[in-house]
């Protein structure tokens, strides 16, 4: 199987009451799950912007390539993650 870069989701961005309690400094490796403790609402709408960056890929309005800013879909008590690639692990194939 591909290789693929390991993404970490820090919250840098959080106003009004969060229902799951994340704060600014949180921080969620994201892989096929939602990580526990990880709002599955925020988890399932960065999940395809982390694909993304595992898999090499890159935002053209973002001026890193390593990373890009998402922001839970809740309007009025939004939290806001950054996603950062941060290294590569190999993928288990299977025998």
């Amino acid at each position: 199987m591909a290789n693929q870069h390991k993404v970490v989701a820090k919250v840098v961005s959080q106003k009004g009451t969060c229902a799951l309690g994340h704060k600014v400094g949180d921080e969620f490796v994201i892989g096929d799950y939602a990580p526990e403790g990880m709002c599955s609402w925020a988890f399932y709408t960065i999940f395809p912007f982390a694909t993304v960056l595992q898999f090499g890929g890159a935002f053209p309005w973002e001026k890193n390539p390593e990373k890009t800013i998402v922001a839970c879909p809740d309007s009025e008590n939004p939290v806001v993650f950054e996603l950062r690639r941060t290294g590569r692990r190999r993928k288990a194939t299977s025998t």
